[in-house]
């Protein structure tokens, strides 16, 4: 694995694998550039491959980085987030008190730096996780029970893109970045991954099974994009 740095995509991260049989190209759960490339592709090759889709990955990009925190921030459903700074320290500290998740950064640093936003989002992790834990199965097996769906387990993965999935064997993945979500809009994704269940596409049946559960779905579609799954 090696990487190098764009001047507008920022770090690129390059992965060979033996198995690989074209170049691909995603997003890792942070917003950087993940290439994978089959094990002797000379990377004069990938970097053309990376400039003739550089206006999509931009794109991409700018959908997918995740959001800066900020002082006043909702974190969840139930928390938020002050952010303190104080010529009195030479270190980050992050507590919980109650329901504030309160970050006291030196004067000297930018809040908005890698370093402190990363530091943030360490805590903000296992607060949303928490909070996924204790609504979502509950709500995700009433929803179930009353349009008459099953499925076999259900995960809290955050390292995603994408607000949730349903595995051909009836496992539903909820991302915890739902719970900064309006309570519509959880509901919208949870019906979205049930009817999965049905159908695994997102064929014209499949969306017909969605507008059946969710009369309004074509406006929470829409609403969803206004929001960040990123964590």
């Amino acid at each position: 694995m090696s990487d190098f740095v764009d001047d507008e995509l920022g770090v690129i991260t390059i992965k060979r694998n033996a198995l690989s049989r074209s170049i691909r190209m995603r997003l890792s759960a942070r917003g950087d550039i993940v290439v994978s490339a089959p094990k002797r592709t000379p990377m004069a090759f990938i970097k053309q491959a990376i400039k003739r889709s550089r206006k999509e990955l931009l794109g991409m990009q700018q959908q997918s980085r995740p959001e800066l925190y900020v002082h006043g921030q909702a974190l969840g459903q139930a928390h938020t987030l002050a952010i303190v700074t104080s010529d009195l320290t030479d270190t980050i500290d992050i507590k919980r008190r109650a329901q504030v998740l309160v970050a006291t950064i030196p004067s000297r640093f930018d809040t908005a730096s890698d370093e402190v936003q990363a530091r943030i989002r360490d805590h903000v992790v296992p607060l949303l996780r928490k909070e996924a834990k204790a609504y979502l199965p509950k709500r995700l097996a009433t929803l179930a029970n009353r349009h008459g769906y099953t499925y076999s387990s259900v995960r809290f993965p955050h390292a995603t893109s994408r607000w949730g999935s349903c595995s051909s064997t009836g496992t539903i993945s909820l991302n915890i970045a739902l719970m900064k979500l309006p309570l519509e809009l959880i509901d919208y994704v949870i019906l979205h991954e049930l009817a999965h269940t049905v159908h695994m596409d997102h064929s014209k049946h499949f969306w017909q099974e969605v507008s059946k559960l969710d009369e309004a779905y074509t406006l929470h579609r829409a609403q969803l994009k206004s929001y960040s799954p990123i964590v």
